[in-house]
């Protein structure tokens, strides 16, 4: 029987204005709303429905590393489906080198025929983890995936991709790494009895520096600021007067 890890991160709701604190180091995360990353929710419902669609899916376990009220995306994704949760607590900074070392050992804690997870955090838009994690663990990858499908009873899956030049498919032979892209699925809402199910499910707490890995990250952030402020836009007459402004204004052409 298969089993699937689906690494997921929370992050700030996109919806809302992120304020920068005084020494520009960080944002003002002090009463914001956090959500589940958007491309960890199609990693999700990815697992769901390889599930739904194959009676070889045992489990599916959903991992996440942060402080304990991470839990709350953790349930959320219990709701839409997983079966379980994994909190690895921490409350450093944990960028891409660090959640890829936890990740491996997690990995190495069970038997997992799939990673599936995000191709990137809509915070730190890094990109990197699902490669760095295929890397460590020396095992197959397949980035930017639009679609999904096992073969052979779980010894590979096909995979196309989204890259440069349109689509590419290609098979990988399981257990492999697979990020999502957007075009993968439409994650569902989880529904009334998904979320009262998920508070029942198990949900498995474990702090980083017990898993001996090297904590310190290789990402250093030096500054934040906010996007500055665009000048509005102006309407012109003719093209004549458009390519001008567009030459010695915009200075573009």
């Amino acid at each position: 029987m298969a089993k699937i890890l689906v690494p997921v991160k929370r992050v700030p709701d996109y919806e809302i204005k992120l304020k920068i604190n005084q020494d520009n180091s960080n944002v003002i995360t002090d009463g914001i709303k956090w959500i589940l990353n958007p491309f960890d929710e199609i990693a999700v419902e990815e697992a769901i429905r390889l599930k739904e669609n194959s009676s070889d899916v045992e489990e599916i376990v959903v991992v996440s590393i942060g402080p304990k009220e991470i839990s709350e995306q953790l349930r959320t994704a219990l709701a839409m489906g997983a079966d379980k949760a994994i909190l690895v607590e921490s409350n450093d900074y944990v960028d891409s080198h660090v959640a890829h070392l936890a990740l491996a050992e997690i990995f190495k804690k069970d038997k997992y025929d799939m990673i599936i997870m995000g191709k990137q955090s809509i915070d730190s838009d890094a990109n990197q983890t699902a490669q760095l994690l295929a890397a460590k663990l020396g095992i197959a990858q397949a980035t930017f995936a639009s679609k999904v499908e096992i073969e052979s009873s779980w010894q590979s899956a096909k995979v196309t991709r989204e890259v440069d030049g349109g689509l590419e498919t290609i098979s990988v032979k399981l257990p492999a790494v697979v990020s999502t892209d957007l075009r993968l699925n439409e994650p569902r809402y989880p529904s009334l009895p998904g979320i009262v199910k998920a508070k029942k499910k198990p949900m498995e707490e474990i702090a980083i520096d017990s898993l001996g890995i090297n904590l310190e990250p290789k990402v250093v952030i030096k500054k934040m600021s906010l996007p500055e402020q665009r000048s509005a836009g102006v309407k012109v007459q003719n093209v004549a007067e458009l390519v001008e402004k567009l030459k010695n204004e915009a200075k573009v052409i």
